[in-house]
């Protein structure tokens, strides 16, 4: 494997991290304006396609802010736009002199907005809904005005609330109806009348919205600065976001797929923490004294006096309950069944099992094949040799060959991406060496990230699946074995097109002295990637070999379709030379689009896609009760048919692996986990074609020998 990789991605990180910050003072003793000035420098000297901060840019960032905080438009009246359109085009003119009086405005006026929406909700819902009037509901709401008084405003609060609380007075009314029918959610769904499903549907929309109001109560000025801040940032491309130092630590945890702490996810609720999740393995799991729906009230700090949550953000809860490994917590918690314990734990380091690689064998008469699912490219940024993708995937092929693979099926479906340089080396394990991905900086010429270990750790049929959510580093990977003809990849028109690199730069380290505390990090487009054969993955993503419809082919998901993308283009070819070890590589691929064209789930798959494109583009709401029961009947009648799309079953058999066969003995949720995961494989079209296209693959395979051992 290239060992420079590491140091270019290093150099080119360090270079942009400087950018000559030394000549720059960033004094500022106003924090809002001190991240407003180092956030927009670095922007301007590190982006790769900077923009330039004039009138346009101002339009763009005033309307877009306005679009985030008040989607719906159901908090500023026409009255506070015009008042705010003074500041139209001078936002370029306030960033560059770290001005941010456009927002000071908006801020206390949305706060003042989000005040009498209180009042305004309370009013509407004191009011019975008249579900026998014939009226309906725009949802889009971009093309709706803004309210030109408080009556307009409550008007419309009030079809807004019709709409939301039309389903919970649908779900009483067929519960009063039919006692069998059986609820999907927590709410009470008992009713003896009409009139008293309606008072009820009322009562929950209001506690659903307390519950909202509270929530945003619970959200800071810096908060909604932040909102700001990646409003600017979102102008200079899809991908570059600014990190709060909360959401930072949450992004490392996403990255490395595990953190320190006790292993439960948290839900707020008015009594406390309730628990909602136990993650297998960790400190809770293991413990067993605590099970979701546990409310944690008080937190100390190994015996020290505990401090009480109740009514405390979610946010700074979860700072304390959280801890470095080794370190034990107290926490008093309100079980289930109402009684209260004083529970200590040891934190520990939790890892996140569903953001990892994970295999099975697939059983298909005497034939057995492999398929590893990978969710992201995951990596501990601070410690490559930890845990990361490449390494994994090494592990998981040497397993399954260890059982007899005969081919592997690489799960790629909904990956969006990760570390770049686990690419590169994932790629290695399928060739004998050559070039991945080509990277080209701002201003600069291009790298060529290569494979220089003539080790290959499969050289099998190998099948790629994909989709329109594979993005970035999935693109690569898928990109680099296409252009080799060294895998058949299956799956949408075309992948996400996400064909950027993002670096990660704490502001921290731009600043000589600091009073105001960690100040967070940027995400920002520093490169874009190229394909071997020269092209972009921008906005064109991956095309596949084998096109398969699935239920977003007709919705709009890609690059193409964020706000602000970066174009597409080409530089020229690296030197590579494709993969010689298969027979009718491209009849293989004509086979397999006959099969498909021929299968009448595949059909079924289209049929439901275009159904739900349908739906999705139905922007006019009927609030009449009886109107919106007969379409919601169609609905079901639809909804139904395509419930045979999961009746599928491709005769595959699917098992875990020896290793994971051990595990189970002392880890049931994983055996469910596992189990839950092949039906739903057994169920899938796609995999059964890959295995097809493995076995025509396996046929026309004239690589022979023994395998290489698992590469370090």
């Amino acid at each position: 494997m290239k060992r420079n990789l590491a140091y270019v991605l290093l150099l080119m990180l360090a270079a942009v991290a400087s950018c000559s910050f030394t000549n720059k003072n960033f004094e500022n003793d106003d924090k809002d304006k001190l991240l407003l000035d180092l956030i927009t420098y670095v922007l301007e000297k590190g982006h790769y396609e900077p923009k330039a901060l004039n009138d346009d840019f101002s339009v763009h960032v005033f309307e877009d802010f306005i679009d985030v905080i008040d989607p719906t438009k159901r908090y500023f009246l026409a009255s506070d736009i015009a008042e705010f359109e003074k500041y139209k085009f001078q936002i370029d003119d306030e960033i560059k002199n770290t001005d941010i009086t456009f927002f000071n405005i908006v801020y206390e006026r949305l706060m003042q907005r989000m005040n009498d929406a209180k009042g305004i909700y309370k009013e509407v819902l004191e009011t019975p809904f008249d579900y026998s009037e014939n009226e309906s509901i725009s949802i889009k709401y971009d093309e709706e005005p803004f309210a030109a008084n408080r009556e307009e405003l409550k008007e419309r609060w009030r079809k807004q609330l019709k709409y939301a609380t039309l389903g919970t007075y649908d779900s009483k009314i067929s519960h009063m109806e039919n006692k069998e029918i059986e609820s999907t959610d927590e709410h009470d769904h008992t009713a003896h009348s009409p009139k008293e499903a309606e008072e009820q549907s009322r009562k929950s929309t209001e506690t659903t919205l307390d519950e909202f109001f509270d929530f945003v109560g619970d959200l800071e000025r810096k908060d909604w600065f932040v909102q700001y801040i990646n409003t600017i940032v979102d102008e200079f491309d899809p991908h570059t976001f600014y990190f709060a130092p909360e959401e930072k630590e949450k992004f490392d945890t996403s990255m490395s797929g595990k953190f320190e702490g006790i292993g439960a996810r948290l839900q707020k609720k008015p009594e406390g923490a309730k628990i909602v999740e136990i993650i297998s393995g960790g400190p809770v799991w293991r413990d067993q004294r605590l099970e979701v729906g546990d409310e944690i009230i008080k937190v100390g700090q190994n015996g020290e006096e505990p401090i009480n949550i109740v009514g405390m953000r979610l946010d700074d809860a979860i700072k304390l309950i959280k801890g470095a490994q080794g370190t034990v917590v107290d926490l008093t918690v309100r079980k289930v069944d109402g009684s209260l314990d004083v529970v200590s734990l040891t934190r520990d380091v939790v890892e996140l099992e569903e953001s990892y690689a994970k295999s099975a064998n697939i059983i298909k008469g005497q034939e057995k094949f492999g398929i590893i699912n990978l969710p992201k490219f995951y990596v501990d940024f601070n410690d490559y040799s930890e845990r990361n993708a490449a390494t994994d995937v090494a592990k998981e092929v040497e397993r399954l060959k260890e059982e007899g693979m005969e081919g592997l099926i690489l799960d790629l479906r909904d990956n969006g991406g990760g570390s770049l340089k686990t690419v590169v080396e994932m790629a290695g394990l399928f060739i004998k060496d050559g070039p991945i991905v080509q990277v080209r900086s701002k201003d600069k010429g291009k790298d060529v990230y290569d494979d220089k270990d003539e080790r290959i750790q499969w050289d099998g049929p190998l099948v790629i699946l994909v989709n329109e959510l594979s993005a970035s580093a999935s693109e690569i990977l898928a990109a680099a074995m296409q252009d080799y003809k060294r895998a058949i990849v299956i799956g949408s028109k075309q992948t996400f097109g996400k064909g950027t690199v993002q670096n990660v730069i704490p502001l921290n380290n731009m600043l000589r002295s600091n009073e105001h505390g960690d100040l967070g990090a940027i995400k920002i487009t520093t490169q874009k990637f190229y394909r071997i054969n020269g092209g972009s993955t921008q906005l064109e993503g991956v095309k596949s070999d084998i096109i398969v419809p699935d239920r977003y082919s007709y919705i709009d998901l890609g690059e193409r379709d964020q706000s602000n993308p970066l174009g597409w283009d080409k530089i020229t070819p690296a030197d590579y030379k494709a993969w010689d070890g298969y027979i009718d590589y491209e009849k293989t691929i004509a086979d397999s689009k006959k099969r498909m064209a021929n299968s009448p789930q595949i059909k079924l798959i289209e049929e439901n896609a275009k159904w739900l494109k349908a739906e999705q583009d139905e922007t006019e709401i009927s609030l009449n009760y009886d109107t919106y029961k007969e379409e919601k009947d169609k609905d079901k009648e639809q909804s139904d048919y395509f419930k045979k799309l999961t009746d599928y079953d491709s005769q595959l058999t699917f098992q875990s692996l020896g290793y994971e066969e051990q595990l189970f003995t002392k880890d049931s949720v994983l055996r469910e986990k596992r189990n839950r995961w092949h039906k739903n494989l057994a169920k899938d079209v796609y995999v059964e074609e890959a295995v097809n296209v493995l076995e025509d693959l396996k046929m026309n395979n004239i690589k022979q020998g023994k395998l290489a051992s698992v590469k370090n």
